[in-house]
């Protein structure tokens, strides 16, 4: 069928049928189009999640732009089909398509999945079902496309192993190319699949898991884990892209025709966090810190508003505060473009007299809140999680905070950290009451009203390469106590009138837990869990627990073994062959000192001996000797 045909008999037999259909069409100002009968190698990037939330992500545009700056490679888009077009792409048939074409997914070489958060798993599988090629990589022969996963989850791809060829480890601006290349050389020479998958392999930061064998003590935890193939690595090197300055951004990125959760103009400060979160696999995983040059902002700023017509600009970083431009670069955007209409938002800022003087320039104070993560309420689990902030820290930002005119704050914590105990939750609502305390100081005539403080719990999640690691997780009946003692606790405070209290699901805390810490025999219950329905589990509405229940049962898996037992320091976790920067001793070494309650300063003021200095650049390099 021509391609014309093919987006008319989209239109007539889908579109009008389905919620959003601008989710589908493609075609938007930006959009790269290609002849594909030009280009050696064709890219599905796809997204497994809906469209608004895919569109939004900014790892997504980088490698779009990068692979599509290639002559030789077309990267398109394809996002998770929303249950609406799902159905109806079963029911007659159809294939999953990309958007700038249009074409059938297995008309391409690669079909590249982005692993955002592990509630995604199941639509990993829809995307798969769909675009109508076997599930298992194993089945797959010939010249179907290799399935090559990346992004945070990749970290331990071991539960989702069996359903992908390869996985790229690490920043993707980085081997890429080899990849391409060796393809290429591949396809002149008509390779057999698996001799591609072999020389793929020594191409550092590529994890092929048909070339790796693992073994298991009696107790169920991991023997060893060892290559089959000649010349496969032991360890697969995290990928870092170390120029940071001069590394590829999107300067002409895709504008959407619906409205997307990220509606903005993004620029990507820095990469990295010098302040070592023990609960925070960012912050291990994305060392060492890089910053952005700040000229090299200035100037994206510029053409990124020039050339998508947004009227919001996003600071994006781990911790935007230790930038050590950023009040340059505000000056900067505000006197440019503060004028001129465009609103300049700044995520992750630390409350303290400068971040506030710096929001109060750009915001409007009276419509916006003030968002903070103290993560524990207690200082004893401060220190324990390293999170460097003390209550009078705490406190004194929020006066300032009041007195520069804000009336609303969230505040965001977890509940089950390790060594957890009741005066520790009910230290949260404590905490929060003695904020309220600093607004109502305030003279009654300088205040705007009453103070607005939301309280938001998440349950702990031990993941992989954090010092946490080989912390335990607690049943859902435990959480929804912990809640419970939080809300009562927050129900007993003087100002309870002015605090409101949410938290997070449990049982999708509890799954996420043992997708994130499992085993490649956890893919056997994911695909059984997709066969009985489950897709878009990070949507709450679609989540159905008992789905997963009768999966892990017809697996034979018992998924407390993944979350509720504290883990011996010599055993073998399921991503211990991935080199992710930072050392396993280091690791340790921070879950003893978060066991005594000891805090490790951040990477600008002492080193940690981490490990990742090795990649020779960085904050973690110096002024050290």
């Amino acid at each position: 069928m021509a391609l014309q045909d093919k987006k008319l008999a989209l239109s007539d037999r889908i579109l009008m049928r389905v919620e959003k259909p601008a989710r589908y069409i493609g075609g938007e100002k930006n959009a790269v189009i290609k002849d594909p009968a030009g280009v050696d190698i064709r890219f599905a990037f796809c997204f497994p999640d809906v469209y608004e939330i895919g569109m939004s992500h900014l790892g997504m545009k980088i490698l779009y732009e990068m692979f599509n700056r290639r002559e030789d490679v077309y990267c398109e888009r394809v996002f998770s089909p929303w249950p609406d077009l799902h159905r109806i792409m079963k029911e007659q048939g159809i294939p999953l398509f990309a958007l700038e074409s249009q074409d059938a997914v297995t008309d391409f070489d690669f079909i590249g999945i982005t692993l955002q958060y592990e509630m995604c798993y199941t639509n990993v599988l829809q995307l798969l079902d769909l675009a109508q090629i076997p599930l298992l990589a194993k089945d797959r022969t010939g010249h179907m496309p290799f399935v090559i996963g990346g992004g945070p989850c990749a970290y331990n791809p071991e539960p989702i192993a069996e359903f992908f060829d390869l996985f790229y480890i690490g920043e993707g601006e980085t081997s890429y190319d080899a990849l391409f290349d060796l393809y290429r050389q591949g396809k002149r020479e008509d390779w057999p699949r698996k001799e591609f998958l072999i020389r793929a392999s020594a191409i550092p930061g590529i994890y092929v898991p048909l070339l790796y064998d693992v073994s298991y003590h009696p107790d169920g935890t991991i023997q060893s884990m060892t290559p089959n193939a000649p010349g496969v690595p032991k360890k697969v090197q995290k990928q870092v892209v170390m120029d940071f300055s001069n590394s590829i951004y999107p300067t002409k990125p895709v504008v959407p025709f619906l409205k997307i959760t990220q509606d903005r103009v993004v620029l990507e400060l820095m990469r990295g966090c010098i302040r070592g979160c023990r609960f925070c696999q960012a912050g291990q995983i994305y060392r060492p810190t890089r910053e952005k040059d700040v000229e090299t902002l200035k100037q994206y700023a510029d053409e990124l508003l020039r050339s998508t017509g947004y009227d919001e600009i996003s600071l994006t970083s781990l911790s935007s505060s230790d930038y050590s431009k950023l009040e340059e670069l505000v000056i900067y955007l505000i006197d440019h473009f503060k004028e001129k209409g465009v609103n300049i938002s700044l995520p992750s800022l630390r409350i303290d007299a400068f971040s506030l003087d710096v929001m109060s320039k750009v915001q409007d104070i009276r419509k916006s809140s003030l968002t903070f993560a103290p993560e524990a309420g207690s200082q004893r689990m401060r220190d324990m999680i390293n999170k460097g902030l003390t209550q009078e820290d705490i406190l004194h930002g929020a006066a300032l905070a009041f007195a520069g005119g804000w009336q609303k704050v969230k505040l965001y914590f977890m509940l089950g950290l390790p060594q957890e105990e009741d005066a520790d939750m009910q230290a949260i609502a404590q905490l929060a009451n003695e904020i309220a305390v600093c607004y109502y100081e305030i003279p009654k005539d300088k205040r705007n009203g009453k103070c607005q403080i939301t309280i938001s719990t998440s349950f702990f999640i031990p993941k992989p390469f954090t010092p946490f690691q080989w912390a335990r997780m607690y049943p859902k009946e435990e959480y929804m106590r912990r809640a419970r003692v939080v809300n009562e606790a927050v129900k007993s405070q003087l100002n309870r009138k002015s605090l409101k209290y949410n938290w997070h699901e449990t049982d999708v805390s509890v799954l996420e837990g043992v997708l994130a810490r499992g085993d490649r025999r956890l893919s056997r219950a994911i695909r059984y869990a997709y066969e009985d329905g489950a897709v878009f589990d990070a949507w709450s509405e679609f989540y159905d627990d008992a789905r997963w229940q009768r999966a892990f049962e017809k697996a034979g898996i018992d998924p407390d073994f993944y979350t509720m037992r504290v883990r011996s320091d010599s055993e073998v976790f399921p991503w211990d062959f991935i080199d992710c920067g930072v050392t396993k001793e280091y690791l340790l070494r921070e879950w003893n000192l978060a066991k005594r309650g000891e805090v490790t300063k951040n990477c600008r003021v002492q080193c940690s001996g981490c490990g990742a200095s090795k990649y020779g650049g960085g904050v973690c390099v110096e002024d050290q000797d």
